[in-house]
């Protein structure tokens, strides 16, 4: 069918794949970092075009017959109503707008009518409580804004020259705070409600659409959210679900609805294919094993997860609640974390490394369990994060889980599903693929791990936090 590039517009670098349309084999690739201050709150967006241009160079695109975006999530990028830059766009976990979340939450009525409006209840790091701090902190520049775009929007709309046309597509929109997955609409008074006004809103595209073509001929799809993107390139499907290990954490699954949660905590997002994703996250994922090894005086988490394996399942009674930072999952945010089951035998070095593996995961598995408690299916977890490669992890997690883990080997994933977008969208062009069927690209390659024998000993250790987290935070999880 030809030949495709999907790029991925991260918060610190440009990754491109240039694929085969047919059967997703990567054909070229190109990198280049973002030339902005690591960290930065507030970025030009001329930065993430300069990252491109370098990525892109060398011929590297020679052939390319359509491309697919994904870029960061959480940020945003304001305009005046005709399309000049109000100040710079707003990215990343904005510690800034905590203030305003807690706010927004308030003036909507509550967690449960965020949850039931749009499927997600308002974080410092959404576009809609960035709106919120800049109206509140920068009134003039609030005043202002006509029209809202996402960096994937944005990068669509420069691709194409500047259309009078924006667009977005529904897997970014439901990152917003202000576009319903459930309803599959925006909700223009949050809007209003976060910046004090009406803006204009980029259209939301289906799947296989195509945004527009360049003057060249160029076919760009509809674009997604690094997430979206990301999901789409593992390949996953109903029943699948993902772990992602950074210092905090996440649980993330294919279902084939929106889930309005009450409580809050389930962030209902939509993917790039016309299915959900909703996500779990935790405050404390890896940070738990850093901060195990710093108390252990080991060097590096290979030694830890080394020391682990000599103990034995269940860690010699010792468990640890990892809530180091507080908790997002369960809503413990002002908690600490604890090590319970303390006996002469337990106080080893190894047992404390094995207590942390375990607590890490079955932290992780209550997340999962809010998932599976609203019906969605996990029988495979594909576990991401540098993390997910430790003994230890590959040992522990299937039996803790409960199902089969996959550990893909590392890829450009969000950069792989953009262009697995492209190649959708171009098919359905030529009429070649139908609209409600994605190009079948092979899998990711991956390590397969089976619960096995472990099983019935993985759910012990799991009854046992279970227990220990009962006594300590009784009814955290509400009904």
């Amino acid at each position: 069918m030809g030949i495709v590039a999907g790029l991925d517009s991260s918060a610190e670098f440009t990754r491109i794949v240039v694929c085969d349309a047919d059967t997703g084999a990567v054909l070229r690739q190109g990198y280049a970092p973002h030339p902005v201050e690591p960290k930065a709150s507030d970025v030009d967006p001329q930065a993430w075009l300069l990252s491109l241009g370098e990525a892109a160079g060398g011929g590297l695109l020679e052939g390319v017959q359509a491309i697919g975006v994904s870029a960061q999530q959480h940020a945003i990028v304001p305009l005046d109503p005709q399309g000049a830059l109000v100040r710079p766009a707003m990215v990343g976990n904005d510690k800034r707008a905590q203030v305003a979340a807690a706010d927004l939450i308030e003036a909507f009525g509550g967690r449960q009518a965020w949850a039931e409006a749009v499927g997600c209840v308002p974080q410092s790091g959404q576009p809609v409580a960035k709106l919120r701090w800049l109206a509140r902190t920068e009134p003039e520049n609030a005043q202002r804004v006509g029209m809202l775009l996402q960096p994937h929007d944005w990068l669509v709309w420069q691709l194409l020259g500047r259309p009078p046309r924006r667009t977005t597509d529904r897997g970014a929109a439901s990152a917003t705070g202000y576009w319903s997955a459930g309803a599959g609409a925006y909700r223009p008074d949050l809007v209003e409600l976060a910046l004090g006004h009406q803006a204009a809103l980029p259209e939301v595209l289906g799947p296989s659409d195509a945004a527009g073509t360049t003057p060249e001929g160029l076919l760009i799809s509809a674009g997604t959210g690094e997430t979206m993107a990301a999901a789409f390139g593992l390949g996953l499907a109903a029943g699948d679900a993902v772990v992602s290990l950074g210092a905090s954490g996440s649980v993330m699954a294919v279902h084939h609805e929106a889930l309005a949660d009450p409580h809050g905590l389930i962030t209902s997002f939509a993917d790039a294919t016309g299915m959900h994703l909703p996500v779990v996250h935790t405050s404390n994922a890896v940070r738990a094993l850093r901060g195990t090894a710093e108390m252990l005086g080991v060097e590096s988490l290979d030694e830890l997860s080394a020391l682990a394996l000599k103990s034995t399942p269940g860690a010699s009674g010792l468990v640890l609640l990892p809530y180091l930072e507080g908790e997002r999952t369960p809503r413990l945010p002002h908690t600490a974390g604890t090590l319970s089951g303390l006996r002469r035998e337990s106080m080893k070095p190894e047992h404390l490394a094995r207590a942390a593996f375990e607590g890490m995961l079955c932290s992780l598995t209550d997340a999962m369990d809010v998932l599976r408690g609203r019906g969605v299916e996990v029988r495979r977890v594909f576990l991401l994060g540098a993390a997910a490669g430790l003994p230890a992890v590959q040992a522990i997690a299937p039996a803790i889980f409960g199902a089969q883990v996959v550990v893909p080997q590392p890829a450009d994933y969000a950069a792989l599903g953009a262009a697995r977008q492209a190649a959708w969208a171009l098919g359905v062009s030529r009429g070649t693929l139908s609209p409600t069927a994605p190009p079948a690209w092979q899998g990711a390659a991956a390590q397969v791990l089976e619960p096995g024998e472990e099983l019935a000993v993985g759910q012990a250790v799991r009854q046992q936090y279970v227990a220990t987290r009962e006594q300590i935070h009784p009814g955290a999880f509400g009904a």
